[in-house]
């Protein structure tokens, strides 16, 4: 079992950056494929990136990709995986969730374990 803590969201202007967050609790947190994902208001649940378990390789939708960087800390049981994100734009207003997953991918239906979701708005 896996349990996800997200943190981080809020308020920002357009152009601006924000750091998520995820905790993890569980001692096989470093066996997991990590991923972010989001939601808008009345939009399906969209893939936003993944890291996997060992950090080597990350993958990033195109709509973030150069502005979004994912990265996770394995070590000392911080089991933390964030997303930084930069050059902020109002289409990335969403409700932000942190998944994991035995396989390294974009599909939600790889995700058997997923935080509670944490707000992000960014005004124009």
């Amino acid at each position: 079992q896996v349990q996800l803590v997200e943190s981080g969201g809020g308020l920002v202007q357009a152009g601006g950056s924000l750091r998520l967050s995820c905790v993890a609790s569980g001692r096989t947190f470093s066996s997991y494929a990590m991923g972010w994902f989001r939601q808008a208001p009345g939009k399906e649940r969209e893939f936003v990136s993944v890291i996997s378990w060992s950090g080597a390789n990350q993958y990033y939708a195109d709509s973030v990709k150069g502005r979004f960087t994912i990265s996770r800390d394995n070590a000392n049981a911080k089991n933390t995986v964030t997303l930084q994100m930069n050059s902020l734009k109002p289409e990335d207003t969403a409700v932000y969730y942190c998944a994991a997953s035995a396989s390294f991918g974009a599909t939600i239906s790889l995700y058997a374990y997923w935080g509670q979701g944490t707000q992000v708005t960014v005004s124009s």
